[in-house]
């Protein structure tokens, strides 16, 4: 099976075969110069989409307004684009109207210089007409031409920017930041679905702690998240938060969390002390500070906030409970062995338990109530968390009971004994629900 870039190397020669200029574009040569193997490659062309798809059958013509097909061999998909220049951008996302061009003037309409790169496929050779290959070196990201231009055709380049300097680790040129923090606004006219996808990719990151400081401190963050900027200076208690206020708090457990985190989670860990602002009180008589009610405030604003976002339903469900729950751990240890195990049998939990140790592990550093939950996880793994019921609804029928609300509450009750260990035979829980039906 032949390799995407030998698939993409084939492409590209059908098209000079056939007379046009075929080089790989944007992602895939910034990749290739930085050592990494690229995940796909786009193809630009002088070859107009009807020839591109004459010599692809089968191709998808997806984007031919656009000057962009898609075509697809042995699984590889590459995405091949007739070098262009792009009139006015009214929408702030595409172009109103399109002219096919030369590959300097193609070069010159694409966002960052690190991603107006071309390679020729057979000889290596770098093609830059706008010092992108500078730049790479240099670890900076730079908009290509006019910052203010660039952004104002796409507004959406604003987070893009924030991910590829976080995904990089490249400082943003001082004239392209300053456009950023000029032109934040521009997130206004961009969809939420459009927000939320690049947001995600950024707050999944390795580096997700400075892809927020990037979003706040440029502004950006307070047009599709404003609740997060109210946890700057909201200072805590500092016997139980020496680190600083809700925000350096915040920051240092994303920091802290796995390379590797599912979104749920760093969703979860950005948002549990979202409503920390709002709940804040001082309590004179014990000269504290308190945050009553804020995980169950919390869950519900990561919810609305998610919501506005667009993001799916079992992404909200999961980080809101997630976020209601988080208090919850300082009590594991006084738990009923019932209750323990309902609570730790949540599809959640092992996500929970890593929010729990970096919320702990990024202020007062107490660990008790993590150790105690994995020896109990090591205890209880012999069995299921929740096993198969002792009584059904069924039985209850059986008895001659009839269906009501009561019975949810006699099965929560057998289950119950089953889990603290008093009922282990169908026999004898039958015989202590007739007990406490009768």
């Amino acid at each position: 099976m032949p390799t995407a870039r030998q698939t993409a190397t084939d492409f590209a020669r059908r098209l000079k075969k056939a007379g046009h200029v075929a080089y790989f574009a944007g992602g895939c040569v910034r990749d290739g110069l930085r050592g990494k193997e690229p995940k796909d490659y786009d193809i630009a062309t002088s070859a107009t989409p009807a020839q591109v798809t004459k010599l692809f059958p089968g191709s998808n013509e997806v984007g031919a307004h656009f000057g962009v097909v898609i075509a697809k061999q042995h699984g590889t998909t590459v995405e091949i684009a007739t070098f262009r220049t792009d009139g006015s951008y009214k929408d702030g996302r595409r172009p109103d109207t399109v002219t096919f061009s030369t590959p300097e003037e193609d070069a010159q309409r694409r966002d960052f210089t690190i991603n107006g790169l071309f390679e020729d496929p057979d000889s290596g050779e770098v093609i830059d007409f706008v010092g992108g290959q500078a730049d790479l070196a240099a670890g900076v990201l730079r908009a290509i031409g006019n910052p203010a231009d660039r952004f104002a055709e796409d507004s959406l380049r604003l987070l893009r920017a924030v991910r590829f300097a976080t995904t990089l680790g490249f400082e943003i040129e001082p004239g392209t930041w300053q456009a950023m923090k000029d032109h934040a606004a521009g997130l206004l006219r961009i969809s939420p679905e459009r927000i939320r996808d690049e947001f995600s990719r950024i707050i999944m990151l390795p580096a997700r702690r400075r892809g927020l400081e990037l979003l706040v401190d440029s502004g950006l963050i307070e047009h599709f998240m404003p609740e997060v900027l109210p946890l700057i200076g909201c200072d805590q208690p500092p016997q139980w938060h020496p680190e600083g206020d809700v925000y350096i708090h915040t920051r240092i457990m994303l920091e802290m969390i796995g390379d590797d985190a599912p979104l749920e989670l760093c969703l979860a860990v950005l948002l549990h002390d979202i409503a920390k602002p709002p709940t804040r009180t001082y309590d004179v008589a014990d000269d504290r500070i308190r945050f009553n009610g804020h995980d169950s405030l919390g869950a519900t604003m990561a919810e609305e906030i998610l919501r506005r976002l667009k993001y799916p339903n079992h992404v909200i469900e999961d980080v809101a409970f997630m976020v209601s729950r988080h208090m919850q751990f300082m009590n594991v240890q006084q738990m009923k062995i019932s209750k323990l195990k309902r609570f730790m049998a949540a599809p959640t939990f092992p996500q929970e338990l890593e929010l729990h140790r970096v919320d702990c592990a990024s202020s007062n550093g107490f660990t008790d109530n993590l150790e105690y939950l994995i020896a109990k996880g090591e205890e209880f793994a012999a069995q299921p968390l929740i096993p198969k019921p002792l009584v059904t609804g069924h039985d209850l029928i059986q008895m001659g009971l009839r269906p009501s609300p009561r019975f949810s509450e006699i099965l929560e009750a057998v289950q119950t004994e089953q889990l603290e260990g008093r009922l282990t035979e169908r026999e004898s829980a039958l015989e202590w629900v007739k007990g406490l039906a009768s």
